[in-house]
């Protein structure tokens, strides 16, 4: 009985201990409480009079958001300035959006109505929207924005080049850069900042308007640092503008990703390939669901995705994507990309207008001339020239910038491949698929990839069926100079297929033949028409009857 008392006595005091310990956690030690506390020592008495240590939030009434950061980033919150200079406790950067219309949440992720640190940025178990890293803020304007007609990285590293050529920086501020006073007074932030250009827009009629002020000004940056400029320039000069949009480095990303030929693979918003994963939301991935047995380091997204595009298949066992090669500058920004491709849902009334241009009319994310074109469908799979790529464990991807294949191959022939693709292989058909590319987009690929090989169509007088060889001759000298890199039945190996049926029917007899005399050069496939030190030349008579033999392949499997 005296062993029962003692024992309720102490479970007693024990739980009154730990019932003391939690309300004086709860009313002192808060990470809240201690941060307002060291905010209100530091101001100035008459001001720390009227600062009151309490729970802040943010409402919005529009997107349904109830934001509990500004309880620690105070200086954040509506009506509160803050202390100058303090990250923690100061304003918030400026942004374009006032952060107390929509909240911290919508843009940065993390746990809205949470109070202890850990909890709000949502580094903790089983929440599946951690806050973005730091390095990677402006990833967070992907949860509502799609910014349209990115060109490819090329073309808008020409631009900011041409910016800074054009010496435009001595008036104007772009992305915290420029606007500086120069000896003689050159410059010194007399023109608007444009780094946001390409969101708010700019007068179209703008280099008029310079030439004008050029010809009043007796002197200063309007004589010593404008100068006249081609047309070629202006434009590269939109190109750069249009791409300010007050997301420092995502439009830099996003061409990158416009550049190696992803979508060749990966759908976004609908728009794409199909032979790899959806990537439309792959920044909403919970990094809870994800595996890290072979990724070390921390356990975040990021940290998973770099991972992953270092070596793919290590990261997901049966991965088809191929080890790019990436630079580790190149995967830092496609990885800022992919956590930029995240959405919530809102009412389609508090959409932006580029996602509504993008998501309801059918605009497109990326520029739609030739070269980003390519860049942004076929340079993964055919090169960033048409070069033709080799990936370890892959079959060899063609090179379509080949001169001997450009030579005999028409625009019809380019224009139909790209339209019906390569069935049975990693070629879609571009042309027929949802998602793929329009009539004029493919006209556009076209002209790039002939201007690529700078070779034009030799041409061909002859009907696309006139080659009456024999097949059975054909067979046999098929398999003996043609199954070991083609396939004994066509279906490819080192060699591309040639029993398929959408390239069977776009070959003529003469691209066969010809293709077959010279070959490729630079190439594994040589001129049969000649001779090497380990076989002999095979005579036209005989190369017909190979093609004689390849044709037998139609209309059957």
């Amino acid at each position: 009985m005296k062993a029962n008392k003692h024992l309720l006595l102490w479970s007693s005091l024990g739980t009154l201990a730990v019932l003391a310990w939690a309300a004086v956690e709860e009313n002192f030690f808060r990470d809240w409480r201690v941060i307002q506390q060291e905010i209100r020592r530091r101001l100035p008495a008459a001001e720390a009079a009227a600062f009151a240590v309490q729970l802040r939030q943010i409402v919005s009434r529009d997107t349904g958001a109830t934001d509990r950061c500004v309880s620690c980033h105070v200086g954040m919150a509506p009506g509160e300035s803050g202390l100058q200079g303090d990250r923690l406790f100061g304003r918030h950067p400026n942004v374009v959006h006032d952060p107390g219309s929509f909240g911290c949440v919508v843009c940065h992720g993390g746990q809205s109505r949470a109070t202890d640190t850990a909890d709000a940025h949502g580094r903790v178990p089983h929440w599946p929207e951690p806050m973005l890293p730091k390095e990677y803020s402006y990833a967070g304007c992907g949860t509502c924005h799609t910014h349209l007609s990115v060109p490819n990285l090329a073309l808008l590293e020409r631009g900011k080049a041409r910016f800074e050529q054009a010496d435009c920086l001595a008036c104007h501020k772009v992305d915290g850069r420029g606007g500086t006073l120069r000896p003689g007074r050159a410059g010194g932030q007399e023109g608007p900042d444009l780094s946001r250009a390409g969101a708010t827009g700019y007068q179209p009629d703008w280099y008029e308007r310079h030439l004008q002020h050029r010809k009043k000004a007796a002197g200063g940056p309007w004589v010593t640092a404008f100068g006249e400029l081609s047309e070629t320039e202006r434009l590269e000069l939109d190109e750069y503008l249009r791409s300010r949009v007050g997301a420092p480095g995502l439009l830099e990303a996003k061409a990158l990703f416009h550049s190696l030929g992803c979508r060749g693979c990966h759908k976004i918003r609908g728009v794409g390939g199909d032979d790899g994963p959806d990537l439309t939301a792959v920044g909403n991935k919970d990094p809870g669901q994800l595996n890290f047995s072979q990724v070390p380091g921390e356990r975040t997204l990021a940290n998973w995705l770099k991972q992953h595009f270092r070596a793919p298949a290590s990261v997901v066992r049966g991965s088809m994507m191929p080890e790019l090669g990436l630079t580790e500058a190149q995967i830092q920004q496609l990885t800022f990309y992919m956590l930029s491709l995240r959405r919530r849902s809102y009412p389609e009334a508090l959409w932006p207008k580029d996602r509504i241009r993008a998501e309801r009319f059918g605009s497109r994310e990326f520029a739609t001339d030739g070269a980003t074109l390519y860049g942004t469908f076929c340079a993964a799979c055919h090169g960033p020239r048409g070069e033709g790529m080799r990936y370890p464990g892959f079959a060899a991807f063609p090179a379509i910038a080949n001169a001997d294949f450009l030579r005999v191959a028409s625009d019809d022939f380019l224009r139909e491949q790209i339209k019906r693709g390569r069935p049975g292989r990693r070629m879609p058909a571009w042309g027929e698929q949802e998602g793929g590319l329009r009539e004029e987009e493919i006209g556009r690929l076209v002209a790039y990839v002939r201007g690529l090989g700078d070779v034009a169509y030799e041409g061909d007088g002859r009907p696309r069926r006139w080659i009456r060889g024999d097949a059975a001759q054909g067979q046999r000298l098929y398999a003996s100079a043609c199954a070991s890199c083609h396939g004994e039945r066509g279906e490819g190996k080192e060699g591309p297929a040639l029993n398929n049926r959408v390239f069977l029917d776009l070959a003529t007899d003469t691209y066969l033949l010809r293709t077959i005399q010279t070959g490729r050069r630079g190439t594994s496939m040589t001129g049969f028409a000649a001779g090497s030190a380990v076989r002999g030349a095979l005579t036209d008579p005989e190369i017909a009857s190979i093609v004689a033999f390849i044709r037998t392949w139609e209309g059957k499997k």
